[in-house]
């Protein structure tokens, strides 16, 4: 394969350039504003192991003992109080004794430079969180990732390259056009890599975004930044889905082709850096691909979602977000659902499907018949019931000004059935009551050894109303069509992750772990029985940490 950027990005440039000048639509923005096991969890204690925050860099002076009692401000949409930390926690409750790794957690963490706020909670720059397991016992860490895009807004004190919905602010047209060249070439894409964290098959760890260039590998045990993840080959491209399908033998993602619209599926083996080209698909509608933030497997297929909220060029110039930011809502493209076989890299089925607006795939898998042919394909997803509100519900002044009044767009479980007899029409329907989770649906885990396969429990954010951001923890058993929602009030919990017990012959034996910030402005580390959903351990932080995205396990060897 020639390499995807460099074929299509004088393309680009010469299709951007004729927009920006195009009766003036693209107007530049000028100027230079930017346990000691006591049942009270209220008397928990920390003892520090280290407290190395005082001998290092701090971004946000934590305030003193007196402040923090008088604001208890919720910590989910606030910036991170210092760059990092480590200590053990004192447990309330009883950790499994199995329970031996790392569970890592990346999100935005920091969303000011100086006295500037960002807008938007996907601008924030990285924060890893740490806990670590061993023995019964609990120690937490957390530090920012030191992206290139981190460290000059540091150093500059300002925005250097373009985030979610922020942008660089020139001083003058001259560094107008010259921030455009450094777009089109991908130079001035933001290598903040605050999305995700993957274990790779041969240990590497790696943190991603939806640039390419916001790779980065970090040590898991000190969180210390390591560097860029380069990749070997030559398929380019300068976007990827923030979410690949990562196993103990591969690493399957797609790169959207913004000139040619569609998506390259391509594949990398474990010790590797090269991705190898399995097939390519074609959208079927619209002036650009859907947005594929994450994408399912099955054992035998890679299925590729084609929304019909669309990436938008146009967009990319403006100084000033529009509602949708980066993509654009074209719902006379209509939305379809490819299948492509892993093997051969062929279509197998190509279908419309009702419009659907997603960021998460849960899982998908294959539907056989008594014979055992594969009749159809079932994904299921957090679905927004095709709402696009919900990006700009996600700015930080709406979420840091909640008035009890019920904002947040319903959600379900939504299952796509896509038949592989040649169909043009495939299915989009509830798996369950959307009632049974509050009609809240994100931030989804499965036990890892159901991938691609048959699964009866997922585990995510739902919500209890009135709320204007997903506000409980919920086990969806697709099998009896039931709930368990876990609430604590005014709190906001971060993506529930599931951890197998050892040798578990039960789909939902093991543990989950959560991070969560409470309405007094504290946090702590939340474990559940993946069986019962009842809480099993607590452990408090020195002070709540921010809203956080995704995370790994990372298990002691």
């Amino acid at each position: 394969m020639a390499s995807f950027a460099s074929s299509t990005t004088k393309i680009y440039c010469n299709k951007i350039l004729a927009d920006m000048f195009d009766h003036g639509k693209h107007e530049p923005y000028f100027g230079s504003k930017l346990q000691n096991n006591e049942k009270n969890k209220k008397k928990l204690d920390l003892k520090l192991v280290t407290k190395v925050a005082s001998q290092l860099p701090v971004i946000v002076p934590p305030p003193d003992q007196e402040v923090i009692n008088k604001e208890k401000k919720l910590a989910a949409w606030t910036s991170v109080r210092q760059e990092r930390w480590e200590g053990e926690l004192v447990v309330e409750g009883e950790l499994p004794l199995w329970l031996n790794g790392t569970y890592l957690r990346n999100g935005p963490g920091q969303w000011h430079i100086g006295d500037y706020n960002f807008r938007h909670l996907f601008d924030g720059y990285a924060t890893l969180v740490r806990l670590h397991f061993e023995n019964g016992r609990l120690i937490m860490g957390h530090r920012q990732i030191e992206s290139d895009a981190y460290k000059a807004a540091k150093s500059s004190n300002k925005i250097c390259y373009r985030e979610f919905s922020e942008v660089p602010k020139p001083d003058n047209f001259l560094s107008y056009i010259g921030d455009m060249a450094k777009l089109l070439s991908g130079a001035s894409l933001t290598d903040n890599a605050n999305t995700g964290v993957v274990k790779l098959g041969d240990g590497r760890v790696v943190c991603l975004t939806e640039t390419i260039k916001g790779s980065i590998v970090i040590d898991p045990n000190t969180l210390d930044t390591i560097g860029k993840f380069e990749y070997s080959d030559s398929l380019g491209g300068l976007i990827h889905s923030a979410h690949p399908v990562v196993t103990d033998s591969e690493f399957i993602t797609l790169i959207p082709d913004l000139i040619n619209p569609g998506y390259l599926v391509v594949r990398m083996e474990a010790g590797t850096n090269e991705r190898k080209y399995i097939g390519r698909v074609s959208c079927r509608g619209g002036p650009a691909p859907g947005w594929v933030h994450s994408f399912p497997v099955t054992e035998n297929y890679v299925i590729v979602p084609e929304m019909a909220l669309r990436y938008c060029a146009q967009n990319l110039l403006k100084a000033e977000p529009t509602p949708l930011y980066k993509f654009e809502w074209h719902p006379d493209s209509k939305a379809f659902v490819h299948v492509m076989c892993k093997a051969s890299g062929n279509i197998v089925a190509s279908v419309e499907v009702p419009l659907y607006v997603t960021f998460h795939f849960i899982n998908g898998y294959e539907e056989k018949d008594e014979d055992g042919r594969v009749t159809a394909v079932i994904a299921d997803c957090c679905e927004h019931s095709a709402d696009t509100t919900i990006l700009d519900k996600l700015r930080l002044e709406n979420l840091r000004s909640f008035n009890g009044k019920d904002v947040l767009p319903d959600a379900r479980v939504g299952r796509f059935r896509i038949p592989l007899d040649g169909s043009p029409y495939g299915e989009l329907e509830a798996a369950l009551d959307p009632n049974e989770h509050g009609k809240g649906m994100d931030m989804c885990s499965i036990n890892p050894a159901y991938l691609g396969k048959k699964y009866r429990y997922a585990y995510a954010c739902g919500a209890k109303r009135p709320c204007n951001f997903p506000n409980t923890l919920t086990k969806i058993d697709l099998f009896d069509k039931k709930a368990k929602n876990w609430y604590d009030e005014g709190a906001v919990p971060s993506e529930p992750f599931f951890v197998a017990r050892p040798g578990a012959t039960e789909e939902d034996d093991g543990v989950v772990i959560s991070v969560i910030s409470d309405k007094n402005g504290e946090g702590y580390a939340l474990i559940l029985d993946g069986s019962t959903f009842e809480e099993i351990a607590r452990a408090k932080f020195p002070y709540g940490l921010p809203y956080g995205l995704h995370g790994c396990w990372v298990p002691k060897i």
